[in-house]
């Protein structure tokens, strides 16, 4: 892409505007929006716009787009695809600025809020009004709502309330022309034309930036019941989450860890909470929620017994919040203790439910054939396995030349089982050579033309998604 270098002229125009809290050209903060929680890529823009107002938004996406300046729309920085990094440097646009929910309610089940508030934040404002918004990727402590949107984020109790996008009822975005405009309505049902909104959902950044989002809430439940459950086959723990649902169960979270994963994280976060002997090889961490108290004990037992009819060892029951907080930090942790441990890849596949024991072991399979360890840990009730893939004694030069050979071998794999190569942490810059095994040609065409008719000028959060 032919993108020119940001001048003194530009900002100057970027240090007239209204709306405009901040202009960083020094290095400290372009070394900040260089880089995000994926793998250790960093790519430094020229100029950091912190805006407050839609107005100033809108100024600033007029401009560059009449002038072919790169402009990367950037959340919290905890992305894992790296969708927020600035590859053709430029403009890094920070939502920080945009940190309000406006408007909560109560009558139709709704708040209306701004893209940069903490997903966590936005959780506990709704809770104290009786209401709750369930999605609560494992970053909720610090990422933002808006970043959540773009990336159509799910987390732990995805399985049973489903992701970002169920909650999406409306957008304000601005266009990368500029233009300022609502994709849809305030409504439960919209059968009126195409549905703008739901394109924009985990749409990267690359269509336009949102700056107001219309949610959809649900009326907190009252109680909720957790434990965890040792496996000595991973295998058999991978099973055990179909047999749950063929059960006729659905809990609100069913996650999946191997040893290494609740190992590791044990060590990160400095606990000995949890009883690990050396024949246990995964866990999974079940949990059930509702008003019904009683009803929720009998659904926790017969789950129980479905989990028994594996080799597992002593379940544990969590008998207080501090040990649901505990073993909750243990599970939300895990990505920062593998990285903490080594250079690693995290890929993030997804299948059908039923096809986990075949993905694991296939997985442990290209491992060994391409001399990798992965630890996987994820959202099994959702199908959706992370793999993190440490580098550990892997040479530089396999790394770098025979591991991505792997990778396209296991995304092969998850395609033939009917799964795809991203869950919920997007394509973005890591994943965007991987999506010929995911798509036909036809199709990649289908969405690079819809990306024109958005911004045929290619300035929004360009080398993201598609392969050059």
């Amino acid at each position: 892409m032919d993108f020119r270098k940001i001048s003194g002229e530009d900002i100057a125009y970027f240090r007239s505007l209204e709306g405009v809290r901040n202009i960083f050209t020094d290095n400290d903060n372009l070394v900040i929006a260089a880089s995000d929680q994926t793998e250790d890529l960093r790519y430094l823009p020229e100029v950091v716009l912190q805006p407050e107002t839609v107005e100033a938004v809108s100024a600033i996406m007029r401009y560059c787009n009449e002038h072919r300046l790169p402009v990367t729309p950037r959340g919290a920085g905890t992305g894992l695809s790296g969708g927020a990094l600035p590859v053709f440097a430029g403009v890094v646009l920070d939502m920080k600025r945009f940190n309000k929910v406006l408007n909560v309610d109560k009558r139709n089940l709704q708040v209306v809020v701004e893209p940069g508030v903490i997903t966590q934040e936005l959780q506990e404002h709704v809770k104290a009004e009786g209401l709750m918004y369930p999605p609560d990727p494992a970053s909720k402590g610090s990422c933002f709502i808006g970043g959540n949107v773009s990336e159509n984020s799910g987390g732990p109790r995805a399985v049973k309330y489903g992701v970002v996008k169920d909650y999406v009822l409306n957008l304000e975005v601005v266009m990368p022309n500029g233009d300022v405009m609502w994709t849809g309505a305030n409504v439960l049902k919209n059968a009126t034309g195409y549905n703008l909104t739901q394109l924009v959902v985990g749409s990267e950044g690359t269509l336009a930036v949102i700056t107001k989002i219309v949610l959809k809430l649900i009326p907190a439940v009252k109680h909720d019941l957790l434990m965890l459950v040792p496996f000595r086959s991973s295998i058999d723990a991978c099973a055990a989450v179909n047999a749950i649902f063929m059960a006729g169960y659905l809990p609100s979270a069913l996650e999946f860890m191997e040893r290494d994963a609740i190992e590791w994280s044990m060590k990160y976060v400095q606990s000995s909470g949890v009883s690990l002997p050396d024949d246990i090889q995964a866990h999974l961490l079940i949990e059930v929620d509702g008003n019904n108290l009683d009803q929720l004990y009998k659904e926790m037992e017969a789950i129980s017994e479905v989990v028994q009819q594996f080799d597992i060892d002593e379940i544990l029951f969590a008998d207080s919040h501090e040990q649901k907080e505990m073993l909750w930090t243990l599970r939300r942790k895990v990505g920062e203790a593998v990285k903490s441990n080594s250079i690693y890849k995290e890929e993030d596949t997804v299948v059908p439910r039923a096809e986990l024991p075949e993905l694991l072991r296939v997985i442990k399979e290209i491992g060994h054939e391409y001399g990798f360890h992965s630890v996987c840990y994820g959202h099994a009730g959702d199908g959706n396995l992370h793999v993190n893939i440490v580098k550990a004694g892997m040479s530089d030069d396999d790394w770098n030349n025979k591991l991505p050979e792997g990778i396209r071998k296991l995304f092969k794999e998850v395609v033939r089982l009917g799964g795809t190569i991203s869950g919920e942490h997007g394509i973005g810059l890591v994943q965007k050579n991987y999506m010929d095994i995911a798509f036909s040609a036809s199709q990649l065409q289908l969405m690079k033309e819809i990306k024109k008719v958005f911004d045929p000028n290619g300035i929004l959060n360009p080398g993201k998604i598609f392969a050059a």
